[in-house]
């Protein structure tokens, strides 16, 4: 037992030298940062859009592109139904997508599609574009995002993540906590990257690669559960900075079933094992040649997973070799309670301040605000569960139902 209170001690200590720089990023997150006044210049964007069974939310998508106020003749849409048994390809055609449809069984997952359907835009649009946007179905955009993305765009960055707000924030606790996360994210993760000039990261969707980054990479090679990681990892890995736009805003649509959630995150947390079993040497290699973006990638995708699956092993091989040997279970369960207390109040922290900066900006009423800030702990710290499951389950990429309309959106925030 003994043995074990050093051990969880040692794991604590470890945790805390791994993320203490995050706090670092607070103050960094409020920095105004200095930029070029040269008038951007207008680009020609390709929108790549994968869509499983989308019918319900594919219309918003590319309504909001065709109100953009970027030159609509500088964009285009394409979309590709993947294994779609709905109308996906037939609404997206009829709002002006370019749609292609894919039928494949054996490789599933976003790689695969965002692979073949920059295969067919090169077959079919040889001259290609100066850049590429890639969104998820749900997504809708406010109108001026492709400008605001455009502007960072023209400061030379070749690849560019955007700002990452909610549709239906209001919805439980679940759909909160992951959006609260997503601000924080933004906010105090990517905006202070951006302002110390070290890489930012790229989160699932929103994102604008450029054409030079396309012919780099040789397409899409990028198939692993968390594709938008392994993208992030490799770009790092090549000497890529990666930009950031706080002002390009876009509405995503979260889970609020806790299974489909927990089936989800099952899968993010088995997608950085893996990222981190190809990419873990590299960027171990280039830490250690003072490469502080690798560091800091590295620490997002693998010490958080192994020391809380770590920690939550330990306290509960205590609790049970507690009640083998007849002993109390006061002083375990103490232990459990002040570790699980400490990091409720961290996140309630954290939750709070990105509430407060970003109240504005967030479509909720003021009490669904507030008692997000209060359940946000509680939706983090199913982590601990899902990280030491994922060790052992089997995840595989399953399409997540979408089905909340752009007209939440016309709510103000409270």
């Amino acid at each position: 037992m003994h043995f074990l209170q050093i051990l969880s001690i040692l794991i604590a200590g470890l945790f805390f030298l791994c993320y203490s720089y995050q706090f670092l990023y607070i103050p960094a997150a409020f920095r105004r940062r200095k930029t070029e006044a040269a008038a951007p210049r207008l680009h020609k964007f390709a929108v790549l859009i994968c869509a499983r069974n989308e019918s319900a939310v594919i219309a918003d998508l590319i309504d909001s592109l065709k109100d953009q106020t970027y030159p609509t003749s500088l964009t285009e849409v394409f979309v590709l139904a993947d294994n779609c048994t709905d109308r996906t390809a037939e609404i997206a055609r009829a709002h002006g997508a370019t749609v292609y449809e894919r039928f494949n069984q054996a490789q599933v997952g976003k790689g695969y599609a965002l692979q073949e359907l920059l295969a067919h835009i090169r077959q079919d649009r040889p001259m290609g574009f100066d850049g590429y946007f890639v969104f998820d179905a749900d997504n809708v955009l406010s109108p001026d995002y492709i400008e605001r993305m455009n502007e960072t765009f023209s400061e030379g960055y070749q690849v560019v993540t955007s700002y990452r707000n909610s549709k239906n924030y209001g919805d439980n606790w679940i759909s909160a906590g992951y959006a609260l996360w997503f601000l924080r994210e933004s906010q105090y993760l990517n905006r202070a990257r951006m302002n110390l000039s070290t890489s930012c990261a790229v989160g699932g969707t929103g994102f604008l690669f450029s054409r030079e980054t396309l012919e780099k990479q040789g397409g899409w090679p990028f198939f692993l559960l968390t594709e938008d990681i392994e993208f992030t990892v490799y770009q790092v890995l090549q000497g890529v900075t990666i930009g950031y736009c706080e002002k390009a805003e876009l509405f995503d649509e979260q889970p609020t079933d806790f299974r489909q959630s927990w089936r989800q995150r099952t899968r993010w947390t088995k997608g950085y094992l893996q990222v981190f079993s190809r990419y873990g040497k590299d960027l171990l290699r280039q830490m250690f040649r003072g490469n502080f973006a690798a560091f800091d990638m590295a620490m997002n995708i693998m010490p958080a997973f192994f020391l809380s699956a770590a920690g939550l092993f330990v306290e509960l091989t205590a609790l049970v070799l507690s009640i083998m040997n007849g002993g109390g279970l006061t002083e375990v369960a103490v232990s459990i309670l002040e570790i699980f207390g400490s990091m409720c109040s961290l996140l309630f922290v954290l939750g709070a301040l990105t509430t407060i900066t970003e109240w504005k900006r967030i479509r909720a009423t003021a009490w669904e605000k507030i008692w997000a800030v209060f359940t946000f702990p509680l939706f983090m710290a199913t982590y601990l569960p899902i990280s030491l499951c994922a060790v052992f389950a089997k995840a595989e990429w399953k399409p997540i139902e979408h089905k909340v309309s752009a007209k939440r959106l016309t709510r103000p925030a409270a």
